[in-house]
This record gives structure tokens, C-alpha cells and sequence, in this order.
């Protein structure tokens, strides 16, 4: 019985996939399913899959990335929603693919490839040059080594903290603050620092000593001095936003 996990960050898009695959292939058992491309590589090596079903564009890692790890441990058919144009690079790269929304009489065709595969080939190819040939076509570049966790001291206790988990960066002249949803915790590294080492897409420097996770904004507000205010979710607390900063803001 052939196996397969499945990869996407939409709960709604995983749903109908399963749904679909169980009409076309009800022989094929779903072992897992993971909203993320870390989540997909530990599943893959958890259940040791026939496949892999990827989504192009995820969290943590996208979903060549994801591929590019799991190499030749599961056969990969990305899920995605580009157009015929990106289609074409995957059929010249002889990749399996299944398009958003799943259609059945599309997804069809897709496992009748997969059924060949899994039947002719001893073991899955090795993508490596197909995946950067992809990334370049598609326009994915790969990510930079931002930090992932904050090593931070609360009292006497030094705590790894995701830095998804932080809301903002505060600094003052010896300690920077770094404030989660449920506690805070103190390090010595000054934000300009940071600055450099986190993925600006997702902390935005509002002030010279300030960074903020820019999905924890909630809102931004001006008070009777004409300061501009940002509003943290769960938080009663506002961070001034310099001047040099409110440019980031004129859209919202």
C-alpha cells in the first residue's frame, strides 16, 4: 500500500487534497500532514513516506527547501497555485505537481504519474540542480540564516526563546528587553545588533532602540503630541515610533 505525507500551511487546502486523493487513490494512506516545511521534513523522517506532498510556499521552510533535505527519502510532488507559465518548468523538469485547488479530473493525471513512478523506480531521484533550477524559475530565493531562537535570562534561569514567540526588542543603556505574550526576559545585545541578525520582513525597527514583530501589530494610534503609537496585541502597552520609522506605517 502506497504511502504519503502532506505539507501545507493552509488547513483548508490540506483538507480538500486528502479529500480528493481519497476519491482518486483510496489505496494511498495519508500518514501525516504538517502545516510547515520543518514539520514536513521531521514527518518524513518519522513515517518514512513513498511521498511528499509539498507545498511550494510555507512557513519555517518553503517548500523546496523542505525537498531539498528530504532528498531522496520520499518521492516529492509540490502543491502549488502558479500559473500555466510556472507549470511549464515543472514539466520540463519532470516533477510532479498538483495544482491549487485540487481537481479531481487533474489530480487524475498526477497519480497515474505517481502510480508509474512508484512502479518503475527503485528509489527517488535526486533534485538537487532540479530544485535551484526551480527556485530560480519560480522566483524563490533561498532564505538568509536569520536567528531562530533568543537565549535570554528571566532571574536566574537562562530560557531558549523562539523569536517568532517575541513580540518586540526594547533596549536601554546596559540590557535589551525582549517581551513575549506571557513573560519577559533580559540580554545584553543591543538592538542595532539584532537588527542585523533578524529577518527584517518580520521585525520592523520602529525606534533606534526598538524592534517589533510586525505580526503582533495591532494597530497604530497618534496621541495629543502627534506621536505615532503602535498598539501590541494582548498588550496594554504602546512603543513609540521615531520619525525615521513612520514611513512603515503610512499604509495602515
Amino acid at each position: 500500500m502506497p504511502t504519503a505525507i502532506i505539507a501545507d500551511d493552509e488547513r483548508l487546502m490540506r483538507d480538500q487534497l486528502r479529500s480528493r486523493l481519497e476519491q482518486v487513490w483510496p489505496e494511498l494512506e495519508i500518514l501525516g500532514e504538517a502545516k510547515n516545511g520543518e514539520e514536513a521534513i521531521q514527518m518524513v523522517e518519522l513515517h518514512k513516506p513513498d511521498l511528499a506532498f509539498l507545498d511550494i510556499r510555507m512557513p519555517a521552510k518553503t517548500g523546496l527547501e523542505a525537498a531539498k533535505e528530504i532528498g531522496t527519502k520520499a518521492h516529492i510532488v509540490f502543491i502549488t497555485a502558479y500559473d500555466q507559465y510556472a507549470v511549464e518548468a515543472f514539466d520540463q523538469g519532470a516533477v510532479d505537481y498538483v495544482l491549487k485547488p485540487a481537481d479531481t479530473e487533474r489530480l487524475s493525471k498526477t497519480v497515474e504519474r505517481l502510480k508509474a513512478r512508484l512502479t518503475t523506480a527503485t528509489e527517488p531521484n535526486d533534485m538537487s540542480n532540479m530544485l535551484a533550477q526551480l527556485a530560480k524559475q519560480l522566483g524563490i530565493a533561498p532564505k538568509a540564516n536569520y536567528l531562530q531562537w533568543i537565549q535570554a535570562s528571566i532571574g536566574q534561569e537562562l530560557r531558549l526563546i523562539p523569536v517568532e514567540d517575541i513580540l518586540f526588542f526594547q533596549s536601554d543603556e546596559k540590557y535589551t528587553r525582549v517581551q513575549t505574550a506571557s513573560y519577559e526576559a533580559l540580554i545584553r545585545k543591543p538592538v542595532r545588533d539584532l537588527a542585523e541578525e533578524l529577518d527584517p520582513q518580520l521585525f520592523w525597527q520602529i525606534h533606534r532602540s526598538t524592534l517589533v514583530n510586525s505580526k503582533a501589530i495591532s494597530g497604530v494610534v497618534r496621541d495629543m503630541r502627534g506621536r505615532h503609537l503602535v498598539q501590541i496585541k494582548g498588550l496594554t502597552e504602546k512603543l513609540e515610533v521615531s520619525r525615521s520609522f513612520v514611513h512603515l506605517f503610512k499604509q495602515m
